[in-house]
C-alpha cells in the first residue's frame, strides 16, 4: 500500500506494505542482548490453582508470565524520566508516531582505550548521506545510528566490564542536538559509557538537563526520545526514511521498541 505524506511542507511517497523492522527481536529464555548483566529476559507458564497456561502440559490456552528490564535486555526507547526525580513516562513524550528519519553509518574511534562514536565521524556520515551536514537537517527530526563495524552479533551480544562497547563522546552528543534531531536511535546499549559513576553526561545534554540534575527545567527536551539497541542490518542503505516509532504502553520511563522504517521517495 502506498500513501503520500506531507512533512514541513515536504511531499514524499512510502511504500507502507515495505517495512524495515530494525529492533532485536525478544527470544525470552533464548539468545538475547544483555547491558549490565542483569538477568535474563524470561517468560514461563502461568499455574493458579488447576489451570495451567500451558496447551502443551494440558491447559486449554497459553499465557505467560513475562519478566523483563526494558533498558538492558532489548531494543527499548527511554524518555528524560530516566533520570529525573519526577517519574515522566514515555507515553507522555513520545508524540512524534510518523517522523522522517536519516540513517548513516558512522565509524568508531579509539579515544584512550574505549571506543567512541565523535562528532567528526557523525558530521562525515551526515555529509555522505546529505551532501551537506547542515542541508535540511531540521526537517529530520529522528537521527539513526548504525555503528561499524556491523554484524549480527548484536543481535546477542553481551555487554558488561568484560566488553564495554562504543558509545558517544560529549562533542557527538552536543552535534546531534545542535543538529536539531529530536529522536535518536543507537545501536548500542547506552549512548553514554557503560560504566560511568551514574553521570549520564550525555543523556543530560541530549535532554539538555543540567550536569548533576536530576529535575527538568524550561529548556529540557521533555517530547525527545533515545531509542537503544537496535539493529540495522547492512542490506538496509544509508539515507532518508519515514519512521515509525511504536512503543509498549508502558506508563514507565522506558519501554520496549519497535522502530519501523519505511523508505522515503520524492513525487515523481
Amino acid at each position: 500500500m502506498k500513501t503520500r505524506f506531507e512533512i514541513e511542507g515536504r511531499v514524499v511517497h512510502v511504500d507502507l506494505s515495505d517495512p524495515i523492522d530494525i529492533s532485536i527481536p525478544l527470544q525470552f529464555n533464548g539468545s538475547q542482548p544483555n547491558a549490565f548483566g542483569v538477568e535474563p529476559a524470561t517468560s514461563k507458564a502461568c499455574e493458579y490453582g488447576s489451570l495451567v497456561g500451558d496447551t502443551r502440559r494440558g491447559g486449554s490456552v497459553n499465557f505467560e508470565q513475562i519478566t523483563l528490564i526494558p533498558h538492558c535486555n532489548g531494543t527499548h526507547t527511554e524518555c528524560v524520566g530516566h533520570i529525573t526525580n519526577e517519574r515522566i513516562s514515555i507515553t507522555e513524550c513520545l508524540r512524534d508516531i510518523f517522523m522522517p528519519a536519516l540513517l548513516v553509518s558512522a565509524g568508531v574511534s579509539f579515544e584512550g582505550d574505549d571506543l567512541v562514536v565523535s562528532a567528526d565521524a557523525l558530521n562525515n556520515a551526515l555529509k555522505s548521506v546529505s551532501g551537506s551536514a547542515s542541508e535540511s537537517l531540521q526537517e529530520r527530526s529522528a537521527l539513526i545510528v548504525r555503528t561499524l563495524p556491523n554484524d549480527d552479533r548484536k543481535l546477542s551480544q553481551t555487554y558488561d566490564a568484560d566488553y564495554i562497547p562504543p558509545y558517544f563522546t560529549t562533542d557527538a552528543m552536543s552535534f546531534v542536538v545542535d543538529s536539531g534531531f529530536k529522536h535518536l536511535l543507537v545501536d548500542l546499549p547506552s549512548i553514554d559509557r557503560l560504566f560511568d559513576d551514574g553521570k549520564l553526561i550525555n543523556h543530560r545534554i541530549f535532554w539538555n538537563v543540567e550536569a548533576g540534575s536530576f529535575d527538568v527545567n524550561g529548556g529540557t527536551r521533555t517530547n525527545s526520545t533515545i531509542t537503544e539497541l537496535i539493529y540495522v542490518p547492512n542490506e538496509v542503505p544509508d539515507g532518508e526514511y519515514l519512521l515509525n516509532l511504536q512503543i509498549a504502553p508502558f506508563v514507565s520511563d522506558a519501554a520496549p521498541s519497535r522502530p519501523i522504517l519505511f523508505l522515503s521517495e520524492p513525487p515523481a
